[in-house]
């Protein structure tokens, strides 16, 4: 029984040292080995905090609400010295600053900038060609494409600061107080259509 014992510790060891030769000595497994090692240390690296984070860019205040033409608006596409990207959805005006790295220059949605959207949202189109240099008042649009805008208007509204209205040709901007909110305009406009 002791032999059989000395005997299996004997193997153990010799299986570890032909396991570990038998690992060594091919160019294949030396590769899969490194391999194996470069990724538990993207694994290990990937974890660690960053020892220095960098600087984070300081938040801007909340904008004061405003009405705003589409001369007005396309001043704020964020290459302006403030950096600021205002975007426009069904007639509603969007802080998108935010979220800069994808509405921001050179992000992916970097058209919408300073302009209003709404025509690129409904077409689900990138191209230069639907944004409109004049106010667009979107009759054009089917009534599916139209809910496509109002489902995006919504996004917005959820996620950003509302802004203001964007206005049509000739039409007054309204005065806003400090204390007023979307809800509050939503429902004044539909009081004064109900009157």
């Amino acid at each position: 029984m002791a032999d059989q014992s000395e005997s299996s510790a004997g193997s153990e060891g010799n299986f570890a040292v032909n396991f570990f030769k038998e690992l060594l000595s091919s160019p294949l497994n030396l590769a899969l080995l490194g391999l194996c090692g470069f990724l538990l240390y993207k694994i290990v690296i990937g974890q660690r905090k960053p020892d220095a984070a960098r600087p984070k860019e300081p938040e801007l205040s909340k904008m004061k609400k405003q009405d705003m033409t589409l001369e007005q608006l396309r001043e704020y596409d964020g290459k302006g010295p403030e950096g600021r990207i205002l975007l426009a959805a069904n007639g509603k005006i969007f802080d998108v600053t935010r979220g800069k790295r994808f509405y921001g220059p050179g992000g992916p949605y970097g058209l919408f900038a300073g302009r209003n959207a709404s025509r690129a949202l409904a077409t689900f189109s990138m191209s230069e060609d639907v944004f409109r240099n004049e106010y667009d008042d979107l009759s054009d649009l089917s009534s599916m494409q139209m809910e496509s805008v109002r489902e995006w208007e919504m996004q917005f509204t959820e996620k950003y600061d509302y802004v203001g209205r964007l206005l049509k040709p000739g039409e007054q901007p309204r005065e806003y107080s400090d204390t007023e909110d979307e809800q509050s305009e939503d429902k004044s406009e539909s009081e004064k259509k109900a009157d």
